[in-house]
């Protein structure tokens, strides 16, 4: 594997944490400053919050995705 491949799956690997940090910051601020205006949560949500969650969803997709795309390349290349 070819250095630029290593450093671009390093860059991949920093920005999805990055995001997901981020994510669940804005996450548990929302929990705090939950008013009278929100509607109740399903019961399934409630116990598994960030499985339902769309955003982790696409995220832990979407990392996975471009993680095998650049696998692929680096064995296709090597």
């Amino acid at each position: 594997m070819s250095i630029y491949m290593i450093i671009l799956c390093l860059l991949v690997i920093g920005i999805s944490i990055f995001a997901l940090v981020y994510t669940i910051m804005i996450g548990r601020q929302q929990k705090a400053l939950k008013n009278d205006l929100d509607t109740d949560i399903p019961h399934e949500v409630e116990q598994h919050p960030y499985l339902r969650n769309p955003i982790f969803i696409s995220m832990f997709v979407g990392t996975l995705l471009i993680t095998l795309f650049i696998i692929y390349w680096a064995v296709k290349i090597s």
